[in-house]
């Protein structure tokens, strides 16, 4: 056996690397700073007929292997991670499961423009509650006859919201778990889907990514791909090709970090030596071409055995986890080398070293990819149920926890405040006030606006809306952050200022989980957004679905405006309903090293066992949080 690629698998390699030193190197530092996604370089990638690189040559691609679109990754990695994830999302999650799903008829309609690069591609599977556990599915897609009814959305999804063509899932027969999803195309510029804004990430920022949202999306019953309940099938067999994608970002990351540190460690003189012939650094160097090569062979390895259609999901887990984790090591070593230059913005260490993080997470966690590898080595196992065994399938609680869920929707505009304001007054009096510029973490109020109140001229209805209601100013982080209506102190979530006082208004919020998390403490959360699928509508008490121009003028009146207001007295805290406990499913075990109480209604959601597990059927290597004694030191309470 001899493990080297062929001569056109390095004239290939060559091409790209050449590309991607002259037309993406030069801007790379400046895509990293600005955030901002390569329109450019991505329609070169097209011209060059890269965006279809495993695919036939009668659906618009270039006909190759599965190893050369592996190099075509890792060289435009090698340069910009983010690059490279813009062609492994394209490739892998956008294109192929039209490929291995679709009907002649998808293939010569959507193919074809993804493959030449005239349409980009993504995936839509990651929702709030649907990570590592595809199975938490809620978008859903209702049979209307000659179209799907698509509601819901979905977050973190690579190449949004550049891209042209989505594979969405979505459950279409609720209760059966995963077997009720499945996966349809959706096209942008539909009536009713969104496209988000892309979030202000850590790394490889010049790849767009945000999330997704359908309001009554009419989908034609010819874009369902494959059968109705094959989605999760579906979605699995993607993400297994998927992951020779990002196993070839990571490695080339850390190929271009590597190299410049092999480069940095023969030029740089200390003690009348380059620093290269110190031990220290050529054992660091040494470790990192190891790692290089064995995430290579593993990675090259995989991609033969996909294009051969062998089983490959094993090696293409394995590929991702060891690449993925070796470029975290290998780039933390490389910046080492560099010392402190290595941790200045714009060094290209410095970029690699965030950029490789995220090879670590997406398309499956590495603690997801162990749990992959160690499946297929076991089998099956201890995972036998008996028959009644089978559990309760329980929809997760919202992130801010059981609220009332009051949406108003009787009457008109008017009707509908007048009915929130007389359920508010039961509990609050809105002849009082504080200063619109109370520290968020002090107010027993607030009024906050999001991405939804437009143009900066509107912040004055807001305003005038926390005069009314007696509040402080508040906002979500992209109102602060980038469009700076607000200064930064005022926005509120999980990485900004935490509100655990008494009312909280959100006006315009989507309700995106680093904001919900900011509010989990609120007593009272009230939503006021155009869009009736909007996660806040799941997480707060009271709700109107309308425009904030025609809402908000009729709120003000009805707490009867912004004049003569007294200061309001300190706050008391109200206390919202106890959560009601989950009916129990099995017997509780209790730990015997430190009295820790395993309750299978819970579960133990930070080792990632979902709520209603039972004893056990936890992992053997499952071990109490609280004090690390194995499954075998708990006995039955």
């Amino acid at each position: 056996m001899l493990f080297q690629t062929t001569q056109e698998h390095e004239e290939l390699r060559a091409k790209i690397r050449a590309f991607a030193e002259a037309e993406i190197k030069p801007v790379s530092m400046e895509l990293d700073q600005t955030n901002t996604f390569p329109d450019e370089i991505v329609r070169k990638l097209g011209e060059n007929g890269w965006m279809g690189i495993p695919y036939p040559k009668e659906y618009g691609g270039a006909g190759l292997d599965v190893i050369s679109y592996a190099i075509a990754v890792e060289e435009l990695s090698r340069v910009d991670g983010g690059v490279g994830v813009i062609l492994s999302a394209h490739t892998s999650l956008g294109t192929y499961p039209i490929a291995a799903f679709g009907t002649e008829e998808q293939k010569r309609k959507y193919m074809v423009p993804l493959c030449k690069g005239e349409k980009l591609g993504a995936f839509g599977l990651t929702e709030e509650n649907a990570g590592s556990d595809a199975g938490g599915t809620e978008t859903t897609a209702v049979d209307k006859g000659d179209y799907y009814l698509l509601n819901g959305g979905k977050i973190f999804i690579t190449n949004t919201p550049k891209a042209d063509i989505y594979i969405v899932f979505a459950v279409t027969t609720p209760e059966i778990g995963t077997k009720g999803i499945s996966a349809f195309i959706v096209e942008k510029g539909w009536e009713g889907f969104t496209p988000g804004e892309h979030y202000d990430k850590m790394g490889i920022r010049s790849s767009s990514t945000g999330p997704l949202t359908f309001n009554n999306v009419k989908v034609p019953k010819e874009n369902l791909l494959g059968e109705e309940g094959q989605g999760f099938k579906i979605a699995m067999a993607t993400l297994d090709g998927g992951r020779i994608g990002i196993a070839s970002q990571a490695l080339g990351i850390a190929q271009g970090a590597y190299e410049d540190a092999l480069a940095y460690a023969k030029e740089r003189v200390q003690f009348d030596n380059p620093i290269g012939v110190n031990q220290g650094i050529s054992f660091k160097l040494a470790d990192m071409a190891t790692k290089l090569k064995a995430a290579r062979m593993l990675n090259y390895s995989a991609a033969e055995m996909k294009e051969n259609h062998l089983r490959y999901g094993k090696d293409a887990a394995m590929a991702k986890m060891y690449a993925s984790d070796s470029a975290l090591e290998i780039c933390n070593d490389a910046l080492q080398i560099f010392g402190g230059s290595g941790f200045l913005k714009g060094m290209h260490v410095e970029q690699a070293y965030r950029d490789a993080k995220i090879t670590t997470i997406y398309e499956g966690t590495n603690e997801i990819m162990r749990v992959v590898i160690s499946s297929y080595i076991l089998g099956k196992i201890g995972k036998a149920h008996h028959e009644g065994s089978r559990r309760e399938i329980r929809k997760p609680a919202p992130i801010t926890g059981i609220r009332k869920g009051i949406i108003f929707r009787d009457g008109d505009a008017g009707a509908q405040v007048e009915a929130l304001v007389d359920a508010l007054k039961k509990d609050y009096d809105f002849s009082v006030t504080i200063p619109m510029d109370t520290p968020i973490t002090q107010a027993a109020r607030v009024v906050s606006a999001g991405r939804g109140v437009g143009e900066r001229e509107n912040m004055q209805l807001i305003e005038r809306l926390a005069r009314a209601a007696g509040a402080a100013l508040g906002s979500s982080r992209p109102v602060a952050e980038t469009l700076k209506y607000v200064p930064m102190d005022r926005y509120v979530g999980m990485s900004g200022q935490k509100f655990t006082g008494n009312l909280y208004i959100a006006c315009g919020i989507s309700g995106a989980k680093q904001h919900l998390k900011g509010i989990i403490e609120a007593s009272t959360i009230v939503a006021i957004n155009k869009d009736p699928n909007a996660p806040i509508f799941k997480n707060c008490d009271y709700g109107i679905v309308g425009d904030l121009n025609e809402v908000i003028p009729l709120l003000i009146d009805a707490l009867g405006g912004e004049e003569d207001k007294k200061p309001a007295p300190p706050m008391v805290k109200i206390k919202r309903p106890k959560l009601p406990k989950p009916s129990p499913i099995g017997p509780k075990y209790v730990c015997l090293g430190c009295g820790y109480e395993y309750v299978p209604e819970n579960g133990d959601p930070a080792a990632e066992i979902p709520a209603g597990t039972l004893f056990e059927d936890l992992p053997d290597g499952w071990t109490c949080p609280e004090c690390s004694e194995p499954k075998s030191r708990f006995v039955q309470e």
